[in-house]
């Protein structure tokens, strides 16, 4: 979920080292048990009590759109799509690189699509809207020890220790563990995609042009981005003030 109008800035390792770690991962996520996590789930029996933060700055960062959902996006409020605000390279000719599209947000950074309190496109809501707060990630905790998370805002937000169906949490963690392979999926699409379009033209990333094209996109400068969707590059050219809006029109059939 978009916050403040913020684009993080990023030091990217070797292209080929990152596409080994996502895979890696990706492979960590394939292989986890879907028994654990639905086990977990049945465990916490989180229940949605209607309290929109999940929508909001204050709970989340950007809503990244998988090419499915994106495409969704597309077709019913195109206006709402803009690059997602990690861009991971630039290249020589100042161009920026990002795996896939996010949400625009409110100047007050909540959804652009929250409308008092609730969602307008519920019925076509996203990936990440239908799973959330489950996710299946491997992070550091506090002492720096790695290991996985499984539900995101434990105890901030709805209700807990409900009684869910084992049937219904099988499906939760199956389509859980479906958007995390989805998401690592598209990564390691864009990074091989960076690569291949990298060698067969001379490229490679700059830092020295990143920061400076950051330090420029700040003052209000614009940029160029090219955002993988569908295995390809689709070139947008972008401001900082385009991150956000104060209300989107859509249509939804």
């Amino acid at each position: 979920m978009s916050g403040k109008t913020q684009v993080i800035e990023l030091t990217p390792k070797p292209i080929e080292s990152l596409i080994i770690q996502k895979k890696q991962e990706l492979q960590g996520v394939i292989e986890y048990p879907d028994k654990t996590l639905s086990s977990i789930i049945r465990e916490i029996g989180f229940k949605c009590d209607l309290c929109s933060k999940c929508c909001t700055a204050e709970f989340n960062d950007h809503v990244f759109l998988l090419d499915t959902d994106a495409a969704r996006i597309k077709q019913i409020a195109p206006d709402a799509l803009i690059p997602a605000p990690y861009y991971e390279f630039c290249d020589r000719e100042a161009r920026f690189y990002v795996s896939g599209y996010a949400l625009k947000s409110r100047p007050d950074g909540s959804c652009i699509f929250l409308e008092h309190g609730r969602c307008s496109i519920y019925s076509q809501r996203l990936t990440i809207c239908r799973i959330y707060p489950y996710m299946l990630h491997r992070e550091a905790d506090e002492d720096g020890n790695m290991d996985w998370r499984q539900i995101s805002g434990l105890n901030e937000h709805g209700c807990y220790h409900t009684e869910i169906e084992k049937g219904q949490c099988r499906q939760i963690a199956e389509e859980t563990k479906g958007y995390e392979i989805a998401c690592l999926e598209q990564e390691i699409g864009f990074l091989e995609a960076v690569y291949a379009h990298f060698l067969e033209n001379g490229l490679r990333h700059g830092q020295g042009i990143y920061d400076k094209q950051m330090r420029h996109f700040r003052n209000g400068g614009e940029i160029e981005v090219l955002v993988y969707y569908n295995g390809e590059f689709e070139k947008n050219l972008i401001r900082i003030s385009d991150y956000v809006s104060g209300s989107v029109s859509f249509a939804i059939g």
